[in-house]
């Protein structure tokens, strides 16, 4: 091998060696993400501040309850008339009138009964307000219904409270839902398929 093809051989192990560098200083940079407006939500650490608020909310409120389901998750399920039969499962398909509210100023946001709507000042003429279905775990409500339903049967009505992290987050799209509310919904579940 001549000292020219020995030399085009070494330059060309440097090149390599130098963008295999270059590939790795780049992936070790942060991504620039057009979307990334803000520090990653916290989902722990709201949980925490709302069982706070609402165990200060459920220690004042005079809420009458047959019984109260503190789950887990942070979910808080206040039946006030025990319905019958089966809870429901994933894929089972709910049907139920509601009217939720923020738990901390107690403003209705959003009903499906329309007279409700137009006492709260909140009737939308293009709305219908008719009985809500929803199919558990279909990923198409807010996490809280899903949890606060399955520990509920068919004919009951309740009051399900939802810490932020299981319903709207720190979403800042709803004039009526500040980010970070507890939500309070009234459900009279009419029923499952």
């Amino acid at each position: 091998m001549s000292k020219m093809g020995l030399r085009n051989r070494m330059g060309m192990k440097k090149l390599s060696l130098g963008l295999i560098l270059v590939g790795f200083a780049l992936a070790s940079c942060e991504p620039t993400n057009p979307f990334n407006t803000g520090p990653k939500y916290d989902s722990e650490a709201n949980l925490a501040i709302d069982r706070v608020k609402i165990n200060e909310f459920l220690a004042k409120a005079e809420i009458d309850s047959l019984y109260r389901i503190h789950d887990p998750s942070g979910v808080v399920v206040i039946v006030q008339k025990e319905g019958n039969g089966s809870r429901p499962t994933s894929g089972s398909i709910v049907y139920t009138d509601y009217t939720g509210s923020l738990m901390e100023t107690g403003s209705v946001f959003d009903t499906s009964i329309e007279s409700v709507a137009r006492d709260n000042n909140i009737y939308v003429e293009a709305n219908k307000y008719v009985t809500f279905s929803f199919l558990v775990g279909g990923g198409n409500v807010i996490t809280g219904w899903d949890i606060g339903f399955r520990r509920l049967r068919p004919g009951s009505k309740a009051k399900i409270i939802i810490p932020s992290p299981f319903g709207y987050r720190d979403q800042d799209n709803n004039e009526r839902i500040p980010p970070n509310s507890i939500l309070v919904f009234d459900v009279n579940f009419r029923g499952i398929d």
